[in-house]
């Protein structure tokens, strides 16, 4: 499951339409948010790279034997989740459904929403006759999958700054961790039942840097990017561009971008680092590398399907080993299959690494 994205300039203000529901936002606000879709004539790369997810899903599953059909549904834009799930249900009535959401880490955008969203699709395709129920993996920020696809990011762009630059160079160059801005009523939130969204980031970041070894020699940070609503509502800082203006103060010379709170190249990839992100470098004379995502690297791909049976495992009762690289270790999920389910409302807890039955 993911959140969705336009095809074309006409899905554009439909689809914002859909994110902002609830909240008032006139249509005039709407288009001049969606400009930036529509510098990319109003195709967000979130659809096809989802598209090459699931492939690359299913040849992993058919890999090792299991015939299991991949789907995909969405938050926002077509293919809804509810229309996905509908449809899969229809032919017997019922359906049960392992999710993968594609983010990592914990906090209500990332985790607890999604959750709301099976328990609201079991909710809606109940009420028609039809029985769904949704068991989603962990957040897996930390797991090996993940981490092991960042740092093979991460040493690919430090190779194309070396070319670049001539060489590693501590006094001029640095790297910048980029993850997406939240509010700081969020980031509160997610501290509750876990080391927080924040801390998630620097935990993998420093997991990164330890195996580097002899290249972990330039200074790096968490930085954020996509800041949205009110001006007077305080969210996660400093944002990308405003730390590239203040490090070429500091007579930096060269920055590495790494996209490590983004699974794929979309459009807070593509805009917020590739476009704005790069701009604000060149106007500043600075060099610029943007490291790539995990996207469909292989490591993460087989760790995704690692976490599929890892859950569905759990969930037959067995005792699972639940492999994590960081102090925080593996996070629990709730199934999301119910209103009723609290951790339909919940972000994954740290437990033992090893899952007992359930």
């Amino acid at each position: 499951m993911s959140f969705g994205g336009p095809e074309k300039d006409e899905d554009v203000l439909p689809f914002l339409q859909n994110v902002t529901a609830g909240r008032g936002i006139p249509d005039e606000r709407l288009v001049e948010v969606g400009e930036h879709y529509y510098g990319f004539g109003g195709r967000s790369p979130i659809n096809d790279q989802n598209r090459a997810l699931r492939s690359a899903l299913e040849a992993e599953l058919r890999a090792r034997g299991i015939s299991t059909p991949v789907l995909w549904g969405n938050r926002n834009w077509r293919p809804f989740l509810s229309d996905v799930a509908r449809e899969t249900a229809a032919e017997s009535g019922s359906s049960r459904l392992l999710a993968i959401v594609t983010s990592a880490y914990s906090s209500y955008s990332s985790d607890r929403q999604y959750r709301e969203d099976f328990a609201r699709v079991r909710t809606e395709l109940g009420a028609e006759g039809l029985d769904v129920s949704f068991e989603k993996v962990r957040q897996y920020y930390n797991h090996p999958g993940f981490a092991e696809a960042e740092l093979e990011c991460v040493r690919e762009g430090l190779d194309e700054l070396e070319e670049l630059t001539g060489g590693l160079d501590p006094r001029t160059q640095r790297i910048l961790y980029v993850t997406h801005s939240i509010p700081e009523a969020m980031q509160r939130a997610s501290e509750k039942r876990t080391l927080g969204y924040e801390a998630q980031h620097r935990q993998l970041i420093d997991w990164v840097s330890a195996q580097l070894g002899e290249r972990d020699v330039l200074p790096h940070e968490l930085v954020f990017c996509s800041r949205s609503g009110a001006p007077h509502v305080p969210w996660s800082e400093p944002d990308v561009n405003d730390r590239m203006e203040e490090l070429a103060a500091e007579g930096v010379t060269s920055v590495m971008l790494v996209p490590i709170g983004f699974v794929s190249d979309h459009m807070e990839v593509a805009f917020d680092l590739d476009t704005e992100a790069r701009a604000t470098a060149e106007r500043l004379g600075l060099g610029f590398v943007r490291a790539g995502s995990v996207g469909t690297r292989p490591v993460f791909v087989r760790g995704l399907v690692d976490l599929a049976l890892e859950r569905a495992a759990q969930v037959r009762g067995e005792d699972v080993e639940a492999p994590a690289v960081t102090p925080e270790g593996p996070l629990v999920p709730g199934s999301g299959s119910g209103a009723e389910d609290d951790c339909a409302g919940a972000v994954d807890r740290p437990i033992h690494p090893v899952w007992p039955a359930v």
